[in-house]
């Protein structure tokens, strides 16, 4: 392939969850383009299994989507560099109330790859241990427990529409069907 390559990089707006630029790009047909790209410093989510084999999930309300939905727990890292492991360990206790001694990885996603560089480390987290939940000021959610088969009915549904948790619950059912 043709190479494509950014000439230049402007931070147009720095927010608090992501940093929104304008890059200037050559193709190689001579043309320049302005694309839009929003940085995310990365995220980590958690397929939480209970014993009785249902997956702990969190309902949230969303601004961009003006409703709540339904998602596996998930939160952005607090550095670039912290490990996205220890990520997930932390917001699988401070939404849910539960930690797990060892988390496995399951599945890495990039969210939006056209505009957005977001990275997602997912991991599952099973011999879940009851602890106490741990909200930031900002975060109201409710914990639900969902039997697997019901989560894909509601994807198949058009009830989840979240990226993360699809990829997440489909890569859990493909894992556990392999077990």
């Amino acid at each position: 392939m043709d190479e494509i390559k950014r000439v230049n990089r402007t931070l147009k707006h720095k927010g608090a969850i992501v940093d929104f630029y304008s890059d200037t790009m050559q193709f190689p047909n001579g043309h320049s383009a302005e694309w839009d790209l929003i940085h995310h410093k990365g995220a980590a989510a958690v397929v939480a299994v209970l014993p009785d084999g249902k997956l702990l999930m969190v309902r949230q309300y969303r601004n961009a989507l003006e409703r709540y939905t339904l998602e596996i727990p998930a939160g952005a890292l607090d550095t670039a560099d912290e490990p996205k492991i220890e990520c997930a360990a932390r917001e699988l206790e401070e939404e849910t109330g539960y930690r797990c001694d060892h988390l496995k990885h399951l599945l890495d996603i990039n969210t939006t790859v056209a505009f957005c560089d977001e990275f997602i480390g997912v991991y599952l987290a099973e011999d879940l241990v009851k602890t106490k939940q741990h909200l930031d000021e900002d975060e109201f959610l409710n914990v639900e427990a969902w039997e697997l088969d019901d989560l894909i009915t509601k994807i198949q549904n058009f009830e989840i529409t979240d990226s993360k948790t699809i990829a997440s619950i489909m890569a859990y059912k493909v894992y556990k069907d392999q077990k």
